[in-house]
């Protein structure tokens, strides 16, 4: 059987990414537009969502075959919470706090809790 590549490991995590950018835009962006109807709201995320679907179902099912799906949905909340970081300050001009910037080294801890698998070594 051949060694799994290294992008079998990478393309999800982009695809994840990728669709985590459009998500944070689909739920958050239309903050940035208060006056605009909420009806126009829903239906322009959900056009945004439909984009984010595109790369988050084939992420998970290219994932699945390296990632366990504990460590797939821990992989989308630290990029989900990476991403909305960087929008919250850049798009919304509401940057983040030192207490933030504490709570995110925390789930990056429970991040590594997930993969570690017990043996020393990150799995």
């Amino acid at each position: 059987m051949p060694a799994l590549l290294p992008s079998a490991y990478v393309v999800p995590v982009l695809l994840l990414l990728a669709s985590n950018v459009f998500m944070t835009f689909a739920w958050y962006g239309h903050l940035k537009y208060k006056s605009a109807p909420l009806a126009m709201a829903i239906l322009v995320s959900w056009g945004i969502a439909f984009f984010e679907y595109t790369l988050m179902v084939p992420a998970n099912r290219m994932g699945s075959g390296v990632y366990s799906v504990v460590q797939l949905k821990t992989i989308q909340e630290i990029l989900t919470l990476v991403v909305f970081a960087g929008f919250s300050a850049w798009y919304l001009g509401q940057p983040l706090k030192w207490n933030h910037y504490a709570a995110f080294a925390l789930i990056v801890g429970a991040a590594f809790l997930m993969f570690y698998d017990g043996s020393g070594t990150a799995s």
